[in-house]
């Protein structure tokens, strides 16, 4: 929500402190410095030894939590340690505090008092609460400081959730919400929602509610859990931890807390009593069993087995239940109308259970709203950044049909079938709604109108905003388009080029797509951008071009293609003689093998034509970034990376190694870290990463094993990304950018260093750590980034790199144990072991 405020440009957060070193708070201290932030993490002093011994065991533990709270593990050493005895001084130099100590309104009080003389000047002072009520805090708060007090609620865990609430008090500064917001949504990467001080806020509020509906409905129609979470996860759009096995993650006491504070601050909701604890609940809680942190909870793993709570029987028994096949067919149309009528016409128990969660939940959400929210876009979006839903209640029934679905709301109340008999709101049923969203805005109840979305400046940077149903996404002024790219512009002189094919893997017609891109910005364009509108960035190579060849429509051949096309003449006349001296089935191998190379050739000349364009080139990364995808990012003259990016050279996978010009980078990247001197121990370090395919758990990482380079930006939000992407761009351009010049002096290390690097894969495999073929394909990843059988010091240029990687590779390609593992990753995607 925007306030008249003008932002404060001057509002920097140089320095935050956290008070309280449990799971939320270290974790908060974590994303601090993944950002960059200097944190000092608070806790009472140890009773014994080192006073900060507490707080140095919570750091310690973040390095052993999965998944990693830290984008790197150094990181970790960043994190001051402090105490409330020897360090509350400390306080006065922070910009930001956020009080993260437990869910007791007593406690917290009494660390108000203790603190409130030492804050700064100017400090924001916020406390993280996943519900308790922001004005009771205030008033435990010292009055005059009270216009710089608010909430913030960070979803756990704070690095990878995208969801922070931020609860004003009556009191509160509207301009340092408007200053704290700026700081969470570019600084730590956040979507932030404006939430009213009302219990759980909303996105637990709602979640919560949800949840508590479909363990309702689980046992209304006699459901086992196991059969719930199969229902109420992928299949309806949620995540895959579904309904269960999310309370299990969240902490089956953090879930039953969250319960009891609805029940005791909610008397009057309609919903009242069913803001109440299973007994199963609190006997599993009774005995510890909390769910994952205790490993067990509504699920344990024994052996081999995952089992789940029967609460029949009240023991645990082998998870094997399923959703009905007549439901998945169902839940499989693609017209969502056409699939809430279906389920809401069948009589299958399966389908009238999901019928009954989705009804109540969107009856909720209607009698709520105007109590919890501002918006039902931010109801919609705290539940999908909050809890992982494809889409929020109020777009599931705005797709599904508004005043259909409103209709069988209202008949199911009067039949008696809902929760509560409340009806639904006035505004519901108005004349001509068609739903709540639209390009305009969302629903607001207060003033029964339509809200846009937020002016803050801030948000300037977001290009292509997360969109809700309802909002149109126009990306640009299209330039051309092909079967498989977009290349368009949002009005200005930055081309940007999007894959269309499925998870934005690279064939033939990306490539070909890609340098017509390169080409037409060269010609009209200052740069060029390779940007997907929805992650990933790229899986890598289409996997079945190596198995048969393509088909479909190919793009008219541009002039650089046309080039390439003559380039690679002669090899395939090469090829092609050889195969006429092979028996008839071994020319329909050399054949398909030929297409293959082909391809490979192509590749490689892609990533050198973005890498030497005389345009600059960007690559802007979110997400998965495997294979060629990763190829593409370090060929191109720059990568702007989201923080939550998994980039890696993945090939051996798949029984190959990178020849799209990945081994080449990584030769010439050692050559150039030796500066002269010995690069074996640079060299190492990236063979490694690509013999182990080596994926980096966030840009950080990634840097670190060297896929990303010292001048490639990473960026917190996903939603700056391309804006930033295009300023790294036009930054380049305006220095009168030049592409580097072709290496063709590049020393290589030759046969000795590969001999070296043999020896030590050969004990690997005498002691069964790898097989022979993993030794074949390492062997041949050594070969390659050593410069072949030359001798130390020998000088190559480039395309002997490149000739070597698509030599090896296609020796590998056309074994039997790579095309098996090959045909496993294609037919199950999981690797195989051969």
């Amino acid at each position: 929500m925007s306030t008249n405020q003008p932002l404060n440009q001057s509002f920097m957060v140089r320095r935050a402190a956290v008070l309280g070193a449990g799971v939320m708070g270290a974790q908060i201290a974590a994303h601090l410095v993944n950002a960059n932030v200097e944190a000092l993490l608070f806790e009472l002093p140890a009773k014994e030894g080192d006073p900060n011994g507490n707080v140095q065991k919570a750091i310690e533990n973040l390095k052993k939590l999965e998944p990693s709270p830290l984008a790197v593990t150094r990181k970790a050493a960043m994190i001051q340690a402090a105490n409330y005895e020897q360090h509350l001084d400390r306080l006065k130099d922070c910009d930001l505090v956020i009080e993260a100590i437990s869910e007791r309104m007593d406690w917290k009080a009494d660390l108000y008092r203790k603190v409130a003389p030492h804050l700064g000047e100017n400090s924001i002072f916020a406390s993280n609460t996943s519900g308790l009520s922001i004005n009771q805090l205030a008033a435990a708060f010292p009055e005059n400081l009270r216009h710089r007090f608010c909430g913030v609620h960070f979803f756990n865990p704070p690095r990878y959730m995208h969801l922070v609430e931020l609860i004003a008090c009556r009191e509160t500064n509207p301009a340092i919400l408007d200053d704290l917001e700026k700081f969470l949504v570019t600084t730590l990467g956040k979507g932030v929602i404006r939430a009213k001080d009302t219990p759980n806020f909303i996105a637990n509020r709602v979640g919560v509610f949800s949840l508590l509906a479909t363990i309702h409905h689980a046992q209304q129609f006699e459901l086992g859990f196991d059969v719930v979470d199969a229902l109420t996860g992928p299949l309806i759009g949620r995540p895959k931890s579904a309904t269960l096995r999310t309370a299990d993650v969240v902490g089956l006491d953090t879930f039953a807390h969250v319960v009891k504070t609805m029940a005791d601050t909610l008397p009057e909701d309609p919903w009242h009593k069913y803001y109440a604890i299973p007994a199963w609940l609190k006997a599993l809680i009774e005995q510890g069993a909390l769910g994952q942190k205790s490993k067990r909870g509504v699920y344990q793993k024994v052996g081999r087995d995952i089992q789940v709570l029967d609460v029949a029987s009240g023991a645990y028994r082998v998870a094997a239940g399923a959703a009905d096949p007549s439901v998945v067919e169902i839940l499989k149309n693609k017209d969502v109308a056409a699939r809430f009528a279906a389920l809401h016409a069948s009589p299958h128990p399966h389908a009238q259970f999901l019928w009954a969660i989705f009804r109540d939940t969107f009856q909720y959400c209607a009698v709520h709203l105007a109590a919890i929210a501002d918006n039902a876009r931010d109801l919609d979006l705290a539940i999908r950044w909050g809890f992982g839903w494809n889409q929020g209640p109020f777009e599931i029934w705005q797709g599904a049909g508004w005043a259909t679905v409103a209709q069988w709301i209202a008949d199911d109340i009067k039949a008696g079938k809902t929760m509560t008999g409340t009806a639904l709101p006035a505004w519901v049923a108005e004349s001509g709604r068609a739903g709540v969203h639209s390009p305009q805005g969302s629903y607001a109840p207060a003033s029964n109108t339509t809200m846009a979305r937020s002016t803050l400046p801030v948000y300037r940077r977001q290009l292509f905003p997360d969109r809700l149903l309802g909002e149109q996404a126009q990306y640009g002024t299209t330039i051309f388009e092909t079967g498989g790219v977009r290349c368009w512009h949002t009005g200005d002189d930055i081309a940007i080029v999007s894959f269309k094919s499925k998870m934005h893997a690279i064939g033939d017609d990306v490539l070909d797509g890609v340098l017509q891109a390169i080409e037409e910005a060269e010609r009209n364009y200052a740069a060029l951008v390779v940007w997907q509108t929805e992650p990933p960035f790229s899986v890598g190579a289409n996997l079945k071009k190596t198995t048969a060849s393509g088909d479909g429509p190919r793009a008219p051949p541009t002039a650089a293609s046309r080039l390439f096309r003559q380039f690679k003449k002669a090899a395939e006349s090469a090829i092609l003689k050889a195969a006429r001296s092979l028996n008839v089935a071994d020319q329909l191998m050399a054949g398909k093998l030929a297409e293959v190379e082909r391809l490979v050739e192509q590749f490689q000349f892609t990533t050198g034509q973005l890498k030497y364009s005389m345009v600059p080139t960007v690559a802007a990364v979110d997400g998965l970034a495997l294979g060629g995808g990763c190829e593409f990012v370090m060929h191109c003259d720059r990568a702007v990376v989201t923080l939550e990016s998994y980039i890696g050279l993945v090939e051996v996978g798949v029984g190959l190694l990178p020849a799209g010009g990945g081994c080449k980078e990584f030769a010439l990247r050692a050559a150039a870290d030796a500066k002269g001197g010995d690069a074996f121990p640079f060299l190492r370090r990236y063979f490694e990463a690509v013999a182990m395919a080596q994926v980096g758990r966030s840009a950080e990482h990634a840097r670190e094993i060297g896929y990303l380079r010292a001048t490639d930006r990473i960026v917190m939000n996903r939603f700056e990304l391309l804006s930033i992407a295009k300023v790294e761009a036009r930054a380049m351009a305006e220095a009168g950018y030049r592409p580097p010049l072709k290496a063709r002096d590049i020393p290589v290390l030759g046969r000795s260093a590969a001999a070296t690097i043999k020896a030590f894969i050969a004990n690997m495999l005498e002691g069964k750590f790898i097989s022979e073929h993993d030794f074949l394909i390492a062997g041949k990843i050594a070969d390659v980034m050593c410069g072949g059988d030359v001798e130390a010091g020998s000088l190559v240029d480039e395309q002997w790199l490149l000739d070597l990687e698509r030599h090896h590779f296609m020796e590998l390609l056309a074994t039997e144990k790579t095309q098996a593992r090959i045909e496993q990753m294609l037919k199950t995607g999981k690797p195989l072991r051969n």
